[in-house]
């Protein structure tokens, strides 16, 4: 990648026992990038970042920052900073006294710690409580302070752990816009450690998406969301829909219709599964003309959210029951209810085909 990078892992490995958690990692992280680290409970996302940390050691591989060796070092002497996601503040002391905590450690002088402490304040829109302990603190306002405490200290790398699973809903997606604002501010790398796709997508300029201790793909938000280069990241990162079928030269055979797409590189054969997002379909009465991939369904259900709605269809020879995300505006063009017969239909330029 053109951007220069900061920290490099070169086959990194770690075992529990006869569980390999983390299976020969290369990964690089640019400097000033957000990077999200995405999987299932159990992939091996957290080691990760705990390794990077230096709170656990790699059993193979080495972990490079500026092209320096630093596996073996202690956490306290990586330019790295690891935010938990229970914040660990101090609750005896106030929020400029937590942000300071830091660097007082490290001795520095006064001048520069009240200057440091200050211009953190600031930034994290918290000089009105700075004199307040944490325990009258909102979820949103701990999340800052310990966010200053961390970014205070400069590190070269700040690694944040599920840093927003602790809150709900409204607060964490204002939280998400936060973070993204301040990764820019400090011009600093990021590497967030997440379960939550919609978190991912909505924060990171590249993301690594993790299973069983392997990463499948990296790559940005769009290109993983729009181009998925297997069946398991087409179905973590988002809702999709999968038709089954033999692969043929023109598409995936499903029923009476072949479902074109584009593949990735590599070699597929004998079965393969045609993959279409819920809001790249559309619904008609009829079987179009036009070229699109079509399939025919009955509607199940539909549930109504405001801006769009969700459309479930039964359609023969799917496992699951095929979702359409229609904006309210289609939706009030046609009369879709549940029993109706209706024609699932998309553009082959979104249809992705993928080994089963």
């Amino acid at each position: 990648m053109s951007a220069r990078t900061v920290i490099a892992l070169e086959g990194l490995t770690k075992r529990f026992g006869d569980l390999v958690a983390v299976k020969s990692v290369n990964l690089d992280l640019a400097e000033n990038e957000f990077f999200a680290l995405l999987g299932p409970s159990g992939c091996g996302k957290t080691t990760l970042l705990r390794m990077i940390a230096g709170f656990a050691q790699p059993d193979a591989g080495r972990i490079l920052l500026d092209g320096k060796d630093m596996t073996a070092l202690r956490p306290s002497r990586r330019p790295v900073n690891l935010m938990f996601q229970s914040y660990a503040l101090f609750p005896h002391m106030t929020v400029a006294q937590n942000i300071a905590y830091g660097l007082e450690m490290e001795s520095c002088g006064r001048d520069e710690i009240l200057r440091r402490v200050g211009a953190m304040l600031e930034m994290t829109e918290l000089t009105a409580l700075r004199d307040r302990k944490p325990d009258s603190l909102s979820g949103g306002q701990r999340q800052r302070v310990a966010l200053a405490r961390a970014l205070v200290k400069r590190p070269r790398v700040l690694l944040l752990d599920e840093p927003l699973g602790a809150l709900d809903k409204k607060l964490r997606e204002q939280m998400q816009l936060e973070l993204k604002r301040m990764q820019h501010e400090v011009g600093i790398t990021f590497v967030i450690v997440t379960h939550d796709q919609e978190e991912a997508l909505v924060m990171a300029d590249r993301i690594a998406v993790l299973n069983a201790g392997e990463i499948v793909q990296v790559g940005s938000p769009r290109a993983l969301y729009e181009f998925p280069a297997s069946r398991f990241v087409a179905g973590f990162l988002g809702q999709m829909n999968f038709f089954a079928g033999p692969l043929t030269s023109a598409g995936v055979a499903f029923g009476e219709s072949i479902l074109a797409g584009t593949a990735p590189e590599g070699p597929l054969s004998g079965e393969a599964v045609a993959a279409v997002r819920p809001e790249r379909v559309t619904l008609a009465a009829e079987r179009p003309g036009n070229g699109s991939n079509a399939v025919p369904g009955r509607i199940v259900d539909i549930a109504y959210h405001g801006q769009d709605l969700s459309v479930h269809l039964a359609v023969e020879g799917a496992a699951d029951r095929v979702l359409v995300r229609l904006a309210a505006g289609a939706a009030e063009r046609g009369d879709w209810r549940p029993g109706a017969a209706a024609w699932c239909c998309w553009d082959p330029a979104h249809t992705r085909i993928l080994a089963l």
